[in-house]
This record gives C-alpha cells, sequence and structure tokens, in this order.
C-alpha cells in the first residue's frame, strides 16, 4: 500500500528533478561552450564533444534523480512513519 501512496510523490519528484537538471547541465554548459550542447543527429559534431556534453548531461541528470528521490523518500517517511523503498538487511554477523 506504502508504494501505492508513494507513486504520485515519486512522479512529482522526478518531474522537479528533471527541470532542475536540464536547467544546472544549461548552466554549467554555459561556462564550457558558448555554442548550444552537441546532439547526437547533428552532422559534424565533434564526437569528443558530443562525448562530454552527454557525459556531462548523464551526470548531473543522475545526481538530480537521485538527490530528489531519496529526499521525496525521506519526506514520505517522515509523514508516514514508513519507507517507501528497500530497508538495509540486518547484519546477522554483526556483534
Amino acid at each position: 500500500m506504502k508504494k501505492v501512496l508513494f507513486v504520485p510523490v515519486g512522479v512529482l519528484a522526478g518531474l522537479i528533478a528533471g527541470f532542475v537538471a536540464r536547467r544546472t547541465f544549461e548552466r554549467i554548459w554555459a561556462l564550457v561552450d558558448s555554442e548550444d550542447p552537441p546532439e547526437p543527429d547533428r552532422r559534424g559534431v565533434s564526437v569528443a564533444k558530443l562525448a562530454a556534453a552527454l557525459a556531462l548531461e548523464g551526470a548531473i541528470f543522475r545526481l538530480a534523480k537521485g538527490l530528489t528521490e531519496h529526499g521525496a523518500r525521506s519526506g514520505f517517511a517522515s509523514a508516514t512513519g514508513r519507507w517507501p523503498g528497500t530497508e538495509p538487511e540486518l547484519d546477522e554477523q554483526a556483534d
């Protein structure tokens, strides 16, 4: 049940993360190059420049998504008392 209740929170968090990541990437890329970031379908783009843009964009999106999702789950847990995800396994061999 908690997973069903978390779905709208997760969707909203994903939309926010995407918006923040896009804006962050655009601002950082503007510091790297005065041109727009290259797209894979653009002819004549340097492979090195394309790889750099894609790597930077991917890292920013993954970071924004991970932090936003974790924050949404933490907020959900604070509000409901239940963590909507995987709980850590207890280490049976720990002293």
